[in-house]
Order: structure tokens, then sequence, then C-alpha cells
């Protein structure tokens, strides 16, 4: 009997795949780790922290950065996921020619209504490994902010969980300060 094993993909043939039509333009997916890893449909508070963390971004930065919402960073040969939200360094380009490596990305953020455990196992360490310098995910259920900082060894060293009341500032724009329920869905009256 022999051992199985699993195939794992580089960027360029699951970019390939995508192009030949073998993943559908319909499909949501992400490469992690060498494995296409489709994604959960996401709800509405999901939808609407996404909206309210883009605008917030947006209004903030003007111009100061590039805002990418659930677009390609490429990690390394095997990785390339999807962020629900990506603040990336200028580029002239805009990124047509090539997406965002972990150098140019200033903040990755990610929206966890069902995806926490995904979201602080894999994510987390995928990020800490390409070192990417910070990176957040929104907890919409309970509310509050973990924050990522200092990646070493595939690990990030500071680490930490606000709650919605308090504010944060990035680390590639420590004078914006972000409230944290400003980037949450609004509770239902």
């Amino acid at each position: 009997m022999v051992a199985s094993q699993t195939r794992r993909f580089t960027v360029d043939e699951y970019t390939r795949m995508s192009e030949l039509g073998i993943l559908a333009a319909t499909e949501h997916t992400e490469l992690i780790n060498g494995e296409i890893v489709t994604m959960v449909a996401k709800g509405f508070a999901h939808a609407s922290a996404t909206t309210r963390i883009k605008t917030v971004f947006e209004l903030a930065l003007q111009k100061q950065a590039i805002i990418r919402v659930q677009d390609p960073i490429r990690l390394s040969n095997h990785s390339e996921p999807e962020p629900d939200i990506t603040i990336a360094a200028c580029d002239p380009l805009a990124y047509s020619t090539h997406h965002p490596s972990p150098k140019e990305v200033l903040l990755v953020i990610e929206v966890a209504d069902s995806s926490l455990k995904y979201d602080l196992e894999t994510k987390a360490p995928l990020y800490a490994a390409a070192g990417i310098e910070e990176y957040w995910i929104l907890d919409v259920i309970e509310r509050q902010l973990y924050t990522f900082r200092q990646p070493k060894d595939g690990r990030y060293q500071a680490q930490t969980i606000l709650a919605e009341t308090l504010e944060v500032s990035p680390l590639a724009f420590d004078r914006l300060i972000v409230q944290i329920v400003d980037m949450l869905p609004p509770l239902a009256i």
C-alpha cells in the first residue's frame, strides 16, 4: 500500500486554473499553503463591517495608501489569500501588474463572523510567516478587535484583544486613531 500525498499548487498554477475556467469565476476561493480553499458566504454583519472598514480608512488615509477589498495578496509561491481588507503602499500602476507582496502590505484585516478560529489558527501564522507587520481580526460576534504585531519565526510576538469601546492606531499610520466601534456594524435597535 502506498501512502497518499497531497498535491500542493503554486500561485501560477492556481491562476492558470482560473484562466482556463477550471475554477469558475463565481467560486470564491483562495490559495493557502498550496491548497485551494473555498470561502464561506459572507453574512450581513460581515459585509457591513467590511464596507465600514473600507470607508473609515479611505476617508482617513486619502491617497496615502491603497485600500483593497477581498483582493489577492501574494505571500509566497504557494499562498495567495484574499483578505477582507488590505491596506497597501501606493503603487504607480495601482497593482495592475502584480498583487501586493508582503513588503507592500501595511495592514491586513479579516472580518470574522463564522471564521474566527480559521483567522486565528490558519491566517495569523500564514501572515506572520510572510512577514506582514500588522494583522487585525474584527470579531463582529463578540464586537472586539484582535491585533497582531511583530512577526517572528512564523508567529506574532505581540497580540491584544480590544473592546469595541476602545481605539487603535495602525503601525504604518501611528497618528491615525480608529474607533473600533466605527468598524463594527451598528447594533440593531
